[in-house]
């Protein structure tokens, strides 16, 4: 069975989803034993932040350093600034030992991935390179 989930709205109407959610439990096979988990809901990184991460941060990087990273990848950038912003921990196996960053933006709620936004804009900045926030329209041209 796939997992559901139910967000619980906030205000005080919640008759509506309350019952969904009991109906849904009542379905449930009773041959079987069920684990309910209830968590403060938090709003997770947009498909839109996302793609401005993958589509103008990165790129814009490797087009305005490519010199100095010849060879990386959007996926090193990606690497590299997520261990920076939120820590590396090492990871032995195969007699060998790498970095990995603690943190993966994938479970970022929106406002840390803002922050992780800002953080590769301020890294950036102090080398010189301008990276757009994604709501920055480009001036017109003059041609």
């Amino acid at each position: 069975m796939t997992p559901q989930s139910f967000v619980l709205p906030a205000a005080a109407d919640r008759a509506d989803m309350l019952g969904r959610i009991l109906r849904f439990a009542h379905a449930l096979s009773t041959e079987k034993r069920w684990r309910v988990t209830i968590e403060p809901y938090v709003k997770k990184r947009s498909n839109s932040q996302n793609a401005y991460l993958w589509g103008v941060v990165y790129p814009t990087i490797l087009q305005a350093l490519a010199h100095d990273l010849a060879g990386w990848s959007a996926e090193d950038l990606h690497e590299y600034f997520l261990g920076e912003h939120f820590g590396w921990e090492r990871v032995h196996g195969f007699g060998k030992t790498k970095q990995r960053p603690i943190r993966r933006s994938s479970k970022l709620t929106t406002i840390e991935f803002n922050e992780y936004k800002e953080f590769i804009q301020r890294t950036m900045a102090e080398k010189g390179v301008y990276i757009p926030d994604p709501n920055e329209t480009e001036p017109a041209s003059n041609g």
